[in-house]
């Protein structure tokens, strides 16, 4: 991910200090995407198995203080499902493992594995067959248009709304906005 294209400019990334952990229980899948990201300039590729492989990989960084900048869940595997993995991050105390970006992959083609993944608190979603290009412009989402998070009583994630409107109804909010601590993504 050298050189992008963005807005007609060029934008320049070095990945190569970025470390991402895949969690993919298809061999091909962890081959695909893992030669990806190598080709993007990714430095260091972690791979796992499922979801319980992976938590104990998250849990041994977070010791270790090298925990992954970046994500990467199939939806569906056979050992915990990517929301599963997805709300365990977003719960956990560690407060820096709580703001890790997670890119969910899935063949499931439909609304529901999107709404399931925004809702556990992904930060992009994207369906297979993956594409180099496709996987970039998550990747890029998630890097240059990070979302502040929101904390509910039965979420906490980044913003589920992508666009910002003017609301013209009644407001019947019960928190004034004053008292809620906001985070950034990228702090």
């Amino acid at each position: 991910m050298s050189n992008v294209q963005q807005s007609g400019s060029t934008v320049t990334y070095s990945l190569h200090k970025f470390r991402v952990l895949l969690v993919e229980d298809y061999d091909f899948m962890q081959s695909l995407v893992s030669g990806m990201l190598r080709a993007f300039g990714v430095g260091d590729v972690v791979i796992c198995n499922g979801g319980e492989d992976a938590k104990a990989a998250l849990s041994s960084m977070v010791t270790t203080s090298k925990l992954v900048d970046l994500v990467i869940t199939d939806w569906m595997m056979p050992e915990g499902t990517g929301d599963d993995l997805t709300r365990w991050i977003r719960d956990h105390e560690n407060e820096t493992m709580r703001f890790l970006p997670v890119l969910t992959i899935s063949s499931y083609a439909n609304k529901e594995m999107i709404e399931s993944s925004r809702d556990s608190g992904a930060n992009e979603a994207l369906v297979k067959p993956l594409s180099g290009e496709k996987l970039a412009r998550r990747i890029l989402a998630i890097i240059d248009g990070p979302r502040s998070f929101v904390k509910s009583p039965d979420f906490f994630g980044p913003d589920r709304r992508r666009k910002n409107k003017n609301w013209t109804h009644e407001e019947r909010r019960k928190t004034d906005p004053t008292t809620i601590e906001v985070h950034d993504e990228q702090e």
